[in-house]
């Protein structure tokens, strides 16, 4: 009994210590009330990843309220004002070509029950409006991307399931090649560019993305497939968990011409927490991250801007940036170095749920465009893992691959012509 009361003293005097600090901080005062009227929307969070390393899935075996091998957890998330969430449904490179798709399902799954089984703290969205009805009854907005096109297999069929299941982004690459596309690895020297970018396939997927509604995710691609993108997608395009180059000339990062281009074309790059991305050293604080964010308004205003922290995915963080309960430090100190309460207000959520909104707007242009069901030619994805089921078996390899590369053509020349002209 004793000791009970030892304990409500101690959280009194915690709580009592906290309000003492936050009526001392003007700028922290600021940010909670801008966080209370706008959802903080972050772009990238790896819990998913940790509950399949750490507890295989099983999350009848974990209480999300306890949790403390993690950098999210709830307690965190509410301390943190945490008002939408991309969740990662990532799988490692090593399933390409093997179990990639299976394992992706089960991290989308994982996701779903994850919200499910704290429906009075989560509610699932896949819009801007359900975000908006999360936020207006107290709950984080649970939504998904999936990181690396190697989920997808090289099919669009899988695409468009996933897009069914709830998913709203897919990042083209991760740290490995796809098929269709280049990561930006690439760009190091480190690895050979097999497509110069994106290949034909790779063109399709951006249409086909374009007409669901899909979200593009720069993020881990080359800068020859940040600008093609950007040259064809009809839609804004989002860096879910990347940083400014010139800041930390890490290739993860974005550089400055990409960043003029985003906001030409009304798409967002989301800043990453992680040191590495952040500093280009093992050390940082929650200062060099607003200098990032500094960096990218100077270059192409507060517009583009968001949140990405890539928390759970990452080793090393911020010192004041430990945990997702830690990023109302961050808006404190953007407020502290003269961010205007509109600009504050873009980079926690409206920005975001303008490019969402946009999206839906392609979605809704393109509903009479039927879907693409052009398979990548069998010669790119030949392995000994894939069977040819479907595809022609007396016809010419090389006839097929130009007869689809002529496909593409005509349904690039039907939507997008100026492409036409490029190629």
């Amino acid at each position: 009994m004793f000791s009970n009361v030892i304990s409500a003293v101690y959280l009194t005097l915690w709580v009592t210590s906290r309000v003492v600090a936050l009526a001392e901080d003007p700028y922290m005062t600021r940010a909670l009330r801008l966080m209370s009227e706008t959802p903080l929307i972050d772009g990238h969070n790896d819990l998913p990843w940790q509950l399949r390393k750490q507890f295989n899935n099983q999350l009848n075996t974990v209480d999300l309220n306890t949790l403390k091998t993690t950098h999210t957890n709830i307690p965190k998330i509410k301390e943190g004002r945490l008002g939408a969430q991309f969740w990662s449904a990532y799988v490692p490179c090593e399933t390409q070509n093997k179990d990639a798709v299976r394992q992706t399902l089960e991290q989308i799954d994982v996701i779903h029950r994850m919200c499910q089984s704290y429906p009075e703290t989560f509610m699932f969205a896949t819009s801007s409006q359900e975000i908006t009805e999360a936020f207006r009854l107290n709950k984080t907005a649970c939504l998904i991307g999936v990181e690396g096109g190697h989920s997808i297999d090289s099919s669009l069929g899988t695409l468009r399931i996933m897009y069914q299941l709830g998913v709203r982004y897919l990042t083209l690459t991760h740290s490995c090649n796809t098929p269709w596309a280049d990561n930006w690895l690439v760009d190091t020297g480190s690895e050979p560019s097999e497509h110069n970018g994106l290949s034909p396939f790779g063109k399709q997927l951006i249409l086909e993305m374009n007409r669901l509604g899909m979200l593009i995710d720069l993020a881990h691609v080359t800068v020859a497939v940040m600008n093609q993108v950007l040259d064809m997608s009809k839609a804004p395009v989002i860096f879910s968990h990347s940083s400014a180059y010139s800041v930390c000339p890490n290739k993860r990062n974005v550089p400055d011409d990409v960043l003029r281009r985003v906001n030409e074309t009304g798409g967002i790059v989301m800043v990453n927490f992680y040191n590495d991305y952040v500093t280009c050293s093992k050390n940082a604080t929650l200062s060099d991250v607003a200098d990032h964010f500094d960096h990218i308004k100077k270059v192409a205003g507060a517009g583009i801007i968001g949140f990405g922290g890539d928390y759970d995915g990452v080793t090393r963080l911020p010192e004041g940036l430990e945990d997702v309960s830690k990023v109302p430090n961050l808006v404190a100190e953007l407020l502290r170095r003269g961010w205007t309460d509109e600009e504050v207000r873009a980079v926690l959520g409206n920005n975001l749920l303008r490019v969402l909104f946009e999206a839906d707007k392609v979605r809704a242009d393109l509903s009479n465009v039927k879907p693409d069901d052009i398979p990548i030619p069998y010669e790119e994805v030949e392995n000994s893992c894939r069977t040819s089921y479907g595809y022609p078996t007396t016809t010419d390899d090389s006839a097929i691959h130009s007869l689809s590369t002529l496909t593409l053509l005509l349904t690039l020349a039907l939507q997008t012509p100026i492409i036409l002209t490029a190629l």
